[in-house]
């Protein structure tokens, strides 16, 4: 049964992505020197020329979630031991266009290994899923939430959308060092993905009124609203046993300078990279896809006990339609810069732009994020703290992060969210592997 998944999704998430160490997109880790294979899912050319003889990935995980509507007070993590209460634990700014988004990025078994000076190559495997809810009035959550006492309202939403999608991805990978002239190193590399949809759910109104009155528990809606899902698609227990397929490509060059002539000593006084990431489309057929005609008035008491899908279906005059739909991935342009201040104290900045926009459904898109990362960096041991500006949050997230030989833990949000009293966002990592590290590094 496909449950409420753009109403109830989002606390879940924010509460599970604080409350466990399993978590987020390995933010502030991927610019260091000896990141390895988490290096090449930003940007495929630094797979080439890497400090890396191989490295071995057993298991890595990540998870990001955030939103306007909500924040937590996640500086007292006692308060939710209890469980969470979406009317005493969290501080509500309701608007008529408010945001809710997350993202889990499981990497499996992979590995990234040397072919020669110039060339390297990896293979990847990858889980990932992706929510998106954009453009929803606050009230109208809060009234779809059951439980939650809300006072009167009208609202209009425009390009209302949402989408959740979760797929696997096998990936090739191939760097080069394309060019090479004195001080000048430009590598390039590719990613070539198998993608295995495991399916998903998405729905769109241009525009959407809603009109609550809190004394008879009446809602009034009004516009048009298409709901879908892909065939067998389970909320309850999302696999991979009935997969459709589809394709997908990593794009990427990389450009150092390199100021001393031993690369072992000092590898770059400045690097840059420019990638297109998560290229591509997974096309489902046998896709049911609902039309409904939104005017009509309802008891707010259905959300209580039926889902999304059986309180429209019992409310709204609708027509069904099985169609084939194209779900695209988040594909987005990342950029970064990584100044070497000595051998071992680096500061880069990295940003991250989704290409997609939001009323291209269904889609599942990124959140624009720009991040500056101060990082101590050794063979065995790197040490980072990003602070970053993230889409539709409007405070700084600073994170804290380490590599110690096989191991990777970090947050690109935790030491704001353990003194914030107002946390929109949240992400952590972990990460295992074996690392294989050239013999001439330091």
């Amino acid at each position: 049964m496909r449950k409420n998944y753009f109403i109830v999704l989002l606390p879940a998430l924010f509460i599970f992505s604080i409350s466990t160490s399993k978590a987020q997109s390995f933010v502030g880790s991927t610019v260091d020197n000896y990141a390895g294979i988490q290096s090449v899912l930003i940007n495929p050319a630094n797979s080439a020329d890497s400090r890396m003889k191989l490295d071995i990935n057993l298991f890595s995980a990540s998870a990001f979630v955030g939103n306007d509507f909500i924040s937590v007070d996640l500086s007292n993590l006692k308060n939710f031991t209890d469980g969470f209460d979406f009317d005493t634990d969290a501080e509500k700014n309701p608007m008529d266009n408010n945001n809710f988004f997350g993202n889990v990025d499981i990497l499996g078994p992979s590995a990234l290994f040397n072919l020669n000076e110039k060339s390297s190559i990896a293979l990847t495997t990858r889980a990932r899923g992706f929510f998106n809810l954009h453009n929803i009035g606050g009230e109208l959550y809060e009234v779809a939430n059951s439980g939650v006492d809300v006072d009167n309202f009208n609202l209009s939403m425009n390009n209302l959308s949402g989408v959740v999608h979760a797929w696997a991805e096998f990936g090739l990978t191939y760097g080069r060092v394309i060019w090479e002239q004195d001080k000048h190193f430009l590598k390039a590399g590719a990613t070539l993905k198998y993608l295995a949809g495991a399916g998903g759910v998405f729905g769109f109104s241009p525009n959407l009124s809603a009109n609550y009155n809190s004394t008879s528990d009446a809602l009034t809606t009004g516009g048009n609203l298409n709901y879908g899902y892909t065939s067998g698609f389970d909320s309850e227990e999302i696999n991979f046993s009935d997969v459709t397929g589809g394709f997908g490509a990593d794009l990427g060059v990389v450009y150092e300078f390199r100021a001393s002539d031993d690369w072992d000593e000092n590898p770059y006084k400045l690097r840059v990279g420019l990638s297109v990431t998560d290229i591509g489309a997974i096309n489902y057929s046998g896709t049911s896809n609902f039309r409904y005609d939104m005017n009509a008035t309802i008891n707010a008491n259905e959300f209580e006990e039926k889902d999304l899908e059986e309180v429209l279906a019992d409310n709204y005059q609708g027509s069904e339609t099985i169609e084939k739909t194209k779900f695209g991935l988040p594909t987005a342009i990342q950029v970064f810069a990584d100044y070497s201040i000595t051998k071992r104290f680096f500061v880069s900045a990295q940003g991250a732009i989704s290409v997609k926009k939001i009323s291209d459904i269904p889609v599942s898109n990124i959140i624009n994020t720009f991040s500056v990362t101060p990082r101590f960096e050794m063979k065995w041991i790197s040490v980072y703290s990003p602070i970053s500006l993230r889409q539709y949050d409007s405070s700084v997230a600073w994170g804290f992060g380490f590599r110690a030989g096989p191991v990777t833990i970090g947050s690109g949000s935790i030491l704001t969210n353990l003194i914030s009293s107002s946390s929109k966002s949240a992400d952590v990592y972990v990460g295992l592997k074996i690392p294989l590290y050239k013999v001439s590094a330091l």
